[in-house]
């Protein structure tokens, strides 16, 4: 009894551990999907194929486009928790996109080999360049769901992938958010259990941010191989910033 008594102790702590609020207190839920059928409004999809694959969401870029495949909500938000869950099925590369009222304005950048948070070039021709609070090496097996997590509450941003987590603060973040959505390089990627919710400021923030790396602290390469593998020889990845 004892015995049982402790494993379920341990499970429950872990359980609130992995519940523990970052940035933001999530609160009313703005829109949720399962992404359990056929593509259909509110979606978007501009560019690539978008269709229902063994019971998900499947994205994939059409070489016709010349262009990342890209879905997004006509969602205008303010301060927001968005999560879900994806996996590689041949991709180079997917984002979840944040648009400011004209342009890009944040994103979580991901490949199989990386996991990027960063605040957008918001005028691409322009003096304005993007802003990388961090680049992590990591490996991301194909066919494996992920967990992805992007917090906005004020003028900052937080992104997670699994485990791996960033922040980053700028002005742009205090405008309207815009039609959050995903992108895709290649083919293909899956999505499933897609939520969008309103967020408050976890009044345990500054706590929680003295736990994870400053902005900038943790920016590894681009390309660079993950810790213990070796570099490979072939092409860069396309970018990837529709």
């Amino acid at each position: 009894m004892k015995v049982t008594t402790l494993l379920f102790l341990s499970l429950a702590s872990l359980v609130s551990a992995a519940d523990k609020p970052l940035l933001a207190i999530p609160g009313e839920v703005i829109y949720e999907s399962k992404l359990d059928t056929a593509p259909a409004a509110p979606w978007k999809s501009a560019k690539g194929q978008w269709e229902l694959k063994d019971g998900v969401l499947r994205g994939a870029e059409l070489a016709a486009d010349k262009h990342g495949a890209v879905s997004r909500l006509p969602n205008k938000l303010s301060d927001f928790v968005i999560e879900y869950e994806f996996k590689f099925e041949g991709a180079r590369t997917t984002s979840l996109s944040i648009n400011a009222v004209k342009d890009h304005m944040a994103r979580i950048n991901i490949t199989p080999k990386s996991v990027t948070v960063q605040r957008d070039d918001n005028d691409h021709e322009g003096p304005d360049k993007a802003v990388i609070f961090a680049r992590f090496q990591t490996e991301l097996s194909p066919g494996t769901w992920h967990k992805v997590r992007m917090e906005m509450v004020g003028d900052t941003l937080l992104g997670q992938v699994d485990d791996l987590t960033a922040w980053g603060s700028n002005d742009l973040f205090k405008t309207d958010k815009m039609s959050p959505g995903f992108t895709v390089g290649g083919q293909s990627v899956d999505f499933r259990n897609f939520s969008i919710r309103a967020a408050t400021l976890n009044p345990e923030w500054e706590s929680v941010k003295a736990t994870l790396p400053k902005p900038g602290e943790k920016v590894a390469a681009a390309g660079a191989p993950a810790k213990g593998k070796p570099k490979g020889k072939g092409k860069g990845k396309k970018k990837n910033d529709e």
